[in-house]
């Protein structure tokens, strides 16, 4: 973690002394995580040690993730299914290992797993991606993989470049595709049947003006 240390005159710099108060990457533990998550104002997730520090969404990204969640929620609602949350939160995948999904669904069976601090996993997970290649790479490959050993059900990835929403189902211990949607179509999910979206509705949703 950097801290930057302004000053009215000079060049800005580094507060060194300040980050080596902190763990060094690969040797942060699960209340390291918490209690910097606690006092931090950004999306910090961990995974075996390491911390990452996501960046700051756009509006175009929350519009999506806004757009979505309260479908969602609304859907889970009506039907008294579960609880849909989204992001900040932690959702903790297993020993030393926390993400942040953008939009977040437990169902009911599993309110159990649902804590003040963080959640147990979860039933199903969205992501929105960003334009940028290693944040895409993360999303598209690392969490795919993370969700699907971490036992979550299903898993949507909303991607606003390609205009594409893809739904993967778990299979094993990974993921398949249960529906692949862009231009005018309709992406359902396996997990919540009768849940379903517009992709044009969707990226519609990021329009600011």
């Amino acid at each position: 973690m950097t801290v930057i240390q302004r000053s009215p005159r000079g060049p800005l710099n580094p507060s060194w002394d300040v980050a080596q108060l902190y763990p060094a990457q690969g040797a942060w533990d699960e209340s390291e995580y918490l209690a910097l998550t606690e006092n931090v104002n950004r999306l910090v997730e961990l995974y075996d040690g390491f911390i990452e520090v996501l960046p700051m969404p756009k509006t175009s990204h929350q519009l999506i993730v806004q757009y979505l969640s309260t479908l969602l929620a609304a859907f889970v609602a009506a039907g008294d299914l579960g609880r849909v949350l989204f992001a900040p939160l932690r959702v903790r995948l297993g020993p030393g290992r926390f993400r942040e999904p953008d939009v977040v669904f437990m169902s009911a069976a599993h309110a159990d797993r649902i804590g003040e601090d963080y959640w147990e996993g979860a039933d199903l997970v969205i992501e929105v991606l960003s334009t940028q290649a290693k944040d895409r790479k993360r999303d598209l490959v690392t969490k795919r993989r993370e969700y699907a050993q971490a036992g979550i059900a299903e898993y949507w990835i909303v991607d606003p470049k390609e205009k594409q929403i893809t739904v993967l189902n778990r299979s094993g211990e990974s993921y398949v595709v249960h529906v692949q949607g862009r231009v005018d179509a309709r992406v359902s999910s396996a997990l919540l049947k009768g849940f379903e979206v517009g992709t044009d509705d969707v990226f519609a949703a990021a329009r600011t003006r």
